[in-house]
């Protein structure tokens, strides 16, 4: 299967990642197939930088991206943001009688 996660950058306590397209039985520093933006944290707000087109590309060839890299996608406008719900409504509980 393959993955779009982030790959580890920068020195110790000042992380800097990539956002790639990579096997997901690889390990996280290794071999990738493709880098498709980047992802820098430490800038106020967080500084992203995604090339929509290839993000595209790999998702609709069926590429999963990871829980954090969705919401990197969503924010830099390469996927659209799920429709939020209003919460499912519960039944009220009887009152018991005294």
């Amino acid at each position: 299967m393959v993955k779009i996660r982030l790959k580890r950058l920068g020195d110790k306590q000042s992380p800097f990642y990539r956002v790639v397209v990579a096997d997901s039985r690889t390990a996280r520093e290794s071999r990738v197939i493709e880098f498709i933006g980047t992802y820098d944290p430490l800038k106020n707000p967080a500084e992203i930088k995604i090339d929509n087109e290839k993000a595209q590309k790999w998702l609709a060839v069926g590429a999963q991206p990871t829980d954090t890299v969705r919401s990197i996608l969503i924010a830099a406008g390469a996927i659209a943001a799920p429709e939020k719900r209003p919460p499912a409504k519960t039944p009220k509980k009887k009152e018991e009688k005294k």
